[in-house]
C-alpha cells in the first residue's frame, strides 16, 4: 500500500536531517504547493501529542523535537557532549577540515554512509557551524569553527598536517564525482 503524502513528507524531512525548502519538498513528492501545505497541516496534526513537531519558517519545513521534550533532549545532548567524538565524528570533521567547508551530500558520499548524527554533534559542540552554501542557496554548508582549529592548536587551515597533500586529494575525488554525476545524467 503506497504512503501518504504527509508520510513521505515525514520520511523525506527526517531522512535529511535539516530543514528542507518548501518547493524543494513539493517537487520531489511530486505536489503542489497546496497539496505540500494539507500534507504539512495533516503530520503536524499526526505529530500532536508526541515526541516530534513539524517546524514551519516561511518557505521551509523541517522535523523537530518536540518543545515538551526539550528536558530530556538536553539530558540527551548533554551525554553525547561528555562522549569521544569516535570514528564518524572525527572523519566528518577532517572532511569539513581538508575540504575547507563541505555540504552533507558531499560528506555522505565520499564516506558512504549518512553523516547527519556526526555533524549533528559536530555542530552541538561548536567545531562546525551551517552556513548557506553559496553555489546553491537550497542549500547547507558546513565549514570548521574557530574553536576547532584551538582545539587541534591549528591557527590556519595550513597548519593542520598535511592539508595541501589532502585538500588537493579531496578537490580531485569531487571532480572525479562531479565527472561522474555529469556522465550518468547523459
Amino acid at each position: 500500500m503506497p504512503l501518504s503524502p504527509e508520510s513521505l513528507l515525514e520520511a523525506v524531512l527526517f531522512a535529511s536531517g535539516e530543514a528542507m525548502s518548501k518547493k524543494r519538498l513539493a517537487s520531489l513528492l511530486g505536489l503542489s504547493s497546496d497539496q505540500l501545505q494539507a500534507a504539512a497541516d495533516r503530520l503536524r496534526e499526526t505529530l500532536t501529542e508526541r515526541g516530534l513537531a513539524l517546524i514551519e519558517t516561511g518557505e521551509e519545513l523541517d522535523l523537530r523535537t518536540s518543545p515538551e521534550a526539550a528536558d530530556i533532549v538536553k539530558k540527551l545532548r548533554e551525554s553525547e557532549l561528555s562522549r569521544d567524538l569516535g570514528k564518524a565524528g572525527l572523519e566528518t570533521l577532517a572532511l569539513v577540515l581538508y575540504k575547507n567547508g563541505a555540504t552533507r551530500g558531499e560528506i555522505d558520499w565520499v564516506r558512504g554512509v549518512n553523516s547527519s548524527t556526526a555533524l549533528r554533534s559536530l555542530l552541538l559542540r561548536g567545531l562546525i557551524r551551517r552556513i548557506e552554501d553559496p553555489t546553491d542557496r537550497r542549500r547547507a554548508r558546513y565549514e570548521v569553527t574557530s574553536e576547532a582549529l584551538a582545539h587541534l592548536s591549528a591557527e590556519r587551515l595550513s597548519d593542520l598536517p598535511r592539508y595541501e597533500e589532502f585538500s588537493a586529494a579531496l578537490t580531485r575525488e569531487a571532480s572525479a564525482q562531479a565527472a561522474e554525476e555529469s556522465h550518468d545524467g547523459n
